[in-house]
């Protein structure tokens, strides 16, 4: 073959085994963005009813993507794969929590908030925390940057009824540990805690988007409210005002009920009521909900969102007073949340507590690694190698070398005249 025409075989070569290697690179299941699976119940019916029962979605992770290396891709990546499929909760759509390993720097932490993830957890190691102990309440926004774990696990075996009654009782956020399946086995519940939080704890049922929301309340709010005497009734008109100032305080923060403390007096509260008719009694609920509850105290515990103004109907003439925002939803003392991380199986890992009306879960959710689902990648490496390999084979026969090589005398005669002369020398 001619030095022309061997150049060129040898470039056309060349280029055809790199189209072979980029073809891996660009194909849709290898690209970044692709190199996954979707839980494809984040879909359907199935997530519906989870957010009815007062669940929220939140990140935990991206394939392919490290929280160290690039927390700011990671969190956007996760942000777009939940708000593509579904509203992270009945209070807002924006999802607000995600998981983060231990060793990120408060800067990567900040950057992670930046891309609307203002809830961080958990034990993730830094100096400021939120709720590591019942005292560690959080006083600033980056508090939540390290949202500690309380109470210990969901899992049969690990964890115990006893360690979570503790942590009830003590007060403040309790945060449970859950996982639903570790590759192919499934995880076991303590039966024993989920029927204690189900039907003993006094606590509020919560996830981290709505705890997190209805503390940033305590930074702004206005309220608004009036009275009137009306057939020996006093009715009270009441609004949490719903503020372009007060929003953008907290601009990601959900909507959530607030608890307002009415000192009525000894006097009973007829109704509290909308446009809508009547709100529903909240004596003895868990789970986040407009409503009411006076308990038979002259303490009114009134439950709404901002920009809903209700009246309350209260018996006889009565000088009342707003006594401020309870800590907690629902005048509790205590906040439970249940965080399902590593969520890869909505389905999976949800089906089990179907059963248990109070309890919510703030599933922290990724996508499978869909990388090795691919099979024509096998193939694909095989091909490469064997073309590789036979082209070099060849370039080398037509050059004289290797194994095939076919006889050249003139090639011979050129070595031993080189090797004569270089003999006599």
């Amino acid at each position: 073959m001619a030095p022309a025409a061997q150049g060129r075989f040898l470039r056309s070569f060349v280029v055809a085994v790199l189209l072979c290697l980029l073809s891996s690179t660009f194909s849709p299941v290898a690209m970044a963005e692709s190199r996954w699976d979707e839980d494809g119940w984040l879909r359907t019916a199935l997530s519906q009813e989870r957010l009815d029962n007062g669940d929220e979605f939140g990140c935990y992770g991206m394939p392919h993507l490290s929280w160290k290396a690039d927390p700011g891709a990671v969190a956007l990546e996760c942000q777009n794969y939940i708000t593509d499929r579904i509203d992270a909760s009945h209070w807002g759509a924006n999802p607000i929590s995600t998981f983060t390993p231990p060793g990120l720097t408060m800067s990567q932490h900040t950057t992670i908030a930046g891309q609307g993830f203002p809830i961080h957890g958990d034990m993730n190691g830094l100096t400021s925390t939120a709720w590591h102990s019942s005292e560690d309440a959080p006083v600033d926004d980056w508090d939540w940057f390290n949202l500690g774990r309380r109470g210990g696990s969901l899992e049969q075996i690990i964890g115990s009824k006893e360690q979570v009654q503790t942590a009830v009782e003590e007060g403040g956020l309790v945060n449970l540990y859950w996982v639903g399946r570790v590759n192919d086995a499934t995880i076991r519940h303590d039966k024993d805690i989920a029927s204690y939080l189900d039907s003993e704890a006094q606590a509020w049922m919560t996830t981290w988007g709505e705890a997190w929301s209805y503390w940033t309340v305590h930074d702004c709010y206005e309220i608004s409210h009036s009275s009137t005497l009306v057939n020996n009734q006093t009715i009270i008109q009441f609004e949490s005002l719903l503020t372009e100032q007060c929003t953008a305080v907290a601009p990601l923060a959900w909507n959530v009920p607030m608890t307002w403390i009415f000192d009525v007096g000894s006097e009973s509260v007829a109704d509290v009521r909308d446009e809508n008719g009547s709100l529903m009694s909240l004596e003895g609920v868990k789970k986040t909900s407009e409503g009411y509850v006076q308990n038979g105290s002259e303490y009114l515990h009134l439950s709404v969102v901002r920009g809903h103004n209700v009246s309350i109907v209260v018996n006889g003439s009565i000088d009342y007073d707003v006594v401020g925002r309870s800590q907690f939803w629902n005048n509790y003392s205590t906040a439970v949340t249940i965080a399902a991380h590593d969520t890869t199986d909505l389905f999976k890992w949800s089906k089990r507590f179907t059963e248990d009306s109070s309890l919510v879960f703030t599933w922290l959710v990724q996508p499978r690694d869909g990388l090795g689902e691919a099979p024509w990648l096998p193939y694909l490496a095989v091909t490469i190698a064997v073309s590789t390999i036979t082209g070099m084979l060849y370039i080398l026969k037509r050059e004289g070398l290797g194994p095939f090589a076919e006889k050249n005398s003139d090639a011979g005669t050129v070595y031993s005249t080189q090797q004569s002369k270089f003999e006599s020398e």
